[in-house]
């Protein structure tokens, strides 16, 4: 795909806000007809820059007072491979998302429990009986600000 001019980006501003935004609404913001605005969505997911629409829940309402941040230290490196601890760790339905980073852990993890009894629960009984763990660190989410994406 081309560069990007300022109509792009003013869609992708607009989904960044609000994904469930129709074309028809896009264009009428944006100075376009619906089916200009379609196609550039369209050309926007074709050029893989848009890959999916998420939604978002709001963990608090649905009973999950506690999010914690792991820090996972491999602790048996060569035996357990990579794919293995990801396999387990992505079948934990508390953990949200299993990130391998560079740094002083191997993975992180956000994990949401109903409180922090459950939370101790999944640590103990899912987490920390993973293969390969070593080392684990826990950050309590006390709060959290929804930053907008690089185009603001």
């Amino acid at each position: 795909m081309s560069q990007l001019d300022e109509i792009d980006h003013g869609i992708l501003r607009a989904l960044g806000r609000d994904a469930t935004q129709s074309a028809g609404a896009l264009g009428r913001a944006l100075g376009l007809s619906q089916p200009a605005a379609w196609r550039r969505i369209r050309r926007l997911e074709d050029a893989g820059i848009i890959v999916g629409r998420k939604l978002d829940l709001d963990a608090g309402k649905l009973g999950f007072g506690v999010t914690v941040f792991l820090g996972i230290k491999l602790g048996t490196k060569g035996r357990v491979s990579l794919d293995d601890f990801e396999r387990a760790v992505s079948a934990i339905p508390e953990v949200q998302t299993v990130e391998h980073v560079l740094g002083m852990y191997d993975y992180r993890l956000r994990v949401t429990a109903r409180d922090i009894a459950d939370f101790e629960r999944v640590l103990r009984r899912r987490v920390m009986t993973l293969p390969g763990v070593g080392s684990v660190d826990a950050n309590v989410l006390l709060s959290e600000e929804r930053r907008p994406g690089p185009l603001g």
